[in-house]
C-alpha cells in the first residue's frame, strides 16, 4: 500500500496503533541565513511563479530551505529527493525529501532515515500528515535497532508544520511556522537537523 493511500491521521493511527498528542516541542535554534539566500528567495517569490504546481512548490520554496540548512550538516547526512522508501507491502513510496545518515560507503548509498518531509498537496495538511506519519513509521522500522525519534515536516511551501514519532507515540507541534517569518522557520528546521545529529552522535558513541 503506497504512503499516499493513507488519507487521515486516524487511519494510520488505527492500523499501526499509534498514540497522538499535540504540544509545542520544537525549539528555535538560531541559524545564520545568508543575504544571498534572502535576496534570492525574495526575488523568486516576488517575480517568479513559485506555486503553480506541486513540483514548483518543492523546487522553489521547500527544497531551498532544507538545502540551506543541510549544508551545515553535510558531513553527517545526505538530503535525498524523491528516493524510494520501501519497508513492506503496506509502507512504500517516494517521500518528497528524506534526511538520512551519510553511509560509510559513500553518498550514493541510502542509509538510516532521520526525518521526512511531505508536501501538503492542494493545501491538504490532514492527508499530508497521514502520508508523513506512515512514512515516519516506515523509517522507524527501517532503522530497526536504532531507538531514535523520527521527525516529520508537512509543508505547502508557505506554511510548515512539524511532528515527531517516538516508539508508538506521535507528537504534532501545535504552532505552525511560515516562510514569511524566515528566521523563525530556519531556526526550527535547524532544530530538527541538530536533534538528528545529536541522535546520530549518540548512536556512534554507544
Amino acid at each position: 500500500m503506497a504512503f499516499s493511500s493513507y488519507k487521515t491521521i486516524g487511519q494510520v493511527q488505527k492500523e499501526f496503533q499509534i498514540t497522538y498528542i499535540e504540544t509545542n516541542f520544537v525549539i528555535e535554534i538560531p541559524f545564520d541565513i545568508s543575504n544571498y539566500f534572502r535576496e534570492d528567495l525574495e526575488t523568486m517569490m516576488r517575480e517568479g511563479v513559485v506555486n503553480n504546481s506541486e513540483f514548483a512548490i518543492c523546487e522553489n520554496l521547500i527544497y531551498p530551505v532544507l538545502k540551506e540548512v543541510w549544508k551545515s550538516y553535510k558531513s553527517k547526512f545526505i538530503l535525498w529527493s524523491h528516493e524510494s522508501l520501501n519497508c513492506d507491502n503496506n509502507l512504500n513510496g517516494y517521500p518528497e525529501y528524506i534526511l538520512a545518515r551519510r553511509s560509510p560507503l559513500g553518498k550514493f548509498v541510502f542509509d538510516k532515515p532521520y526525518f521526512i518531509l511531505v508536501e501538503a498537496k492542494q493545501d491538504n495538511f490532514e492527508a499530508g500528515w497521514a502520508q508523513c506519519l506512515a512514512e515516519m513509521i516506515a523509517a522507524q522500522r527501517l532503522n530497526a535497532e536504532l531507538i531514535i525519534s523520527v521527525f516529520g515536516i508537512v509543508s505547502n511551501g508557505s506554511t510548515w508544520e512539524f511532528g515527531k514519532l517516538e516508539a508508538d507515540k506521535f507528537t504534532k507541534n501545535i504552532a505552525p511556522y511560515s516562510i514569511y517569518e524566515l528566521d523563525k522557520l530556519f531556526s526550527v528546521v535547524n532544530y530538527l537537523f541538530q536533534q538528528s545529529e545529536l541522535q546520530l552522535n549518540n548512536f556512534v558513541a554507544a
